[in-house]
C-alpha cells in the first residue's frame, strides 16, 4: 500500500479516532468527578492521608460507580463473554441470543403489516384517508406506556414467551416501513403507469412489476431504521415482565443491585447488536440493488 493511500486512510480516519480520544479522556474526568465522593467515604477515608492519584485510582476502580471507567466496563463486557459458558445467564452472548429472537421475530411482522397497510393505502384513497392519519397517531404513544397493555392483553389470551416481546417490537417497526413504502409505491412517473396501462396490465402486476422495484431505494433504509426500533421495543418489552433473559433484563438486575458496570456492559452488547442488524439489512440492501440491477 502506497503513501498516497496511508494518508488517504489517515485524513478518512483521523477525525472519528480524534473524537474518540476527547470522548474517552472527558469520560474518564467525568468518573473522577462523579465517582469522588464515594471513594473517598467508602475507600480513602480508613486509610489516612491519600494523594490526588489516590483519589484518581480509587474513582477508577470503584466496585460499584456511579459512572463507571470505560476500562472497567470493557473488562466486565469481556469477562461475561469468556469466563461463563454461552448458556449461562452471566453470559451477555445468552442475553443476545433471547432479545435477538423477539427483534427479528417482531421486524418479521412489522415489515409484512407496513408492506400490506403500505399497499392498501396507496390503492385506496378511502384507506389512504382512513389508514394513514391513525398510523401517524399511533407513533404518539410511548411505548412504555403501551408496552404493559398489550404484554397483560396477550397474557389473558395464554401467549407467552417470545411473541408478546415480538409484538412490541412490531409495534416500533412497522411504523417507518409503512411510510417509506407508501412513498416509494407512489414513486412511479404518470409516464411509467400510463405505459403500463396501454399493456392492460392488471393493478397486481403494476404492483410486481413497477411499483416493488421503484419502492426498493425508499424501503431499505426504513428496514435499517425498523430493526433498530424493533430491537429498542424488544428491551422494552423485557422490562414489565421481570423476565430473567434478554438485554433488558440484563439491565433491569443490573439496576435492581446498583451494579453499574453491568448495566453499562448490557448497553454495550447492545449497542452492538444493533449496529450487527443494521449492517446486515444495508448488506441485504447492497445484494438486493446488485442483482436488480444486473437483471
Amino acid at each position: 500500500m502506497g503513501t498516497i493511500e496511508w494518508r488517504a486512510r489517515w485524513d478518512a480516519w483521523s477525525p472519528v479516532a480524534l473524537m474518540i480520544g476527547l470522548a474517552l479522556l472527558l469520560w474518564y474526568a467525568l468518573a473522577v468527578f462523579l465517582n469522588a465522593p464515594g471513594a473517598i467515604e467508602r475507600v480513602l477515608a480508613s486509610r489516612g492521608d491519600w494523594t490526588w492519584q489516590d483519589l484518581v485510582q480509587a474513582c477508577w476502580s470503584l466496585q460499584r460507580p456511579v459512572l463507571p471507567a470505560p476500562h472497567q466496563i470493557a473488562l466486565d463486557f469481556v469477562s461475561s463473554l469468556v469466563d461463563w459458558p454461552i448458556d449461562s445467564p452471566r453470559n451477555l452472548l445468552f442475553h443476545v441470543a433471547v432479545t435477538g429472537q423477539s427483534t427479528l421475530l417482531g421486524f418479521v411482522l412489522g415489515t409484512l403489516l407496513g408492506a400490506v397497510l403500505a399497499v392498501l393505502i396507496v390503492h385506496s384513497r378511502t384507506l389512504d384517508r382512513a389508514l394513514l392519519p391513525w398510523v401517524v397517531a399511533s407513533q404518539t404513544i410511548p411505548v412504555l406506556a403501551i408496552a404493559p397493555i398489550v404484554l397483560v392483553i396477550l397474557g389473558s389470551l395464554g401467549f407467552s414467551g417470545v411473541l408478546p416481546k415480538a409484538v412490541i417490537a412490531m409495534y416500533l417497526c412497522f411504523f417507518p416501513v409503512t411510510v417509506a413504502a407508501v412513498q416509494g409505491l407512489r414513486s412511479p412517473q404518470r409516464i411509467e403507469t400510463e405505459l403500463m396501462h396501454t399493456y392492460a396490465a392488471s393493478r397486481w402486476q403494476a404492483l410486481w412489476l413497477l411499483r416493488l422495484p421503484a419502492a426498493l431505494p425508499f424501503v431499505f433504509p426504513a428496514l435499517r431504521v425498523a430493526i433498530a426500533a424493533g430491537l429498542v421495543g424488544a428491551m422494552v418489552a423485557e422490562l414489565p415482565t421481570g423476565a430473567q433473559a434478554g438485554l433488558g433484563a440484563r439491565l433491569l438486575t443490573g439496576s435492581y443491585y446498583g451494579n453499574t458496570v453491568q448495566i453499562w456492559s448490557a448497553l454495550l452488547m447492545a449497542s452492538l447488536l444493533g449496529l450487527a442488524l443494521s449492517a446486515s439489512m444495508a448488506g441485504l440492501e447492497k445484494w438486493v440493488l446488485r442483482t436488480r440491477s444486473r437483471s
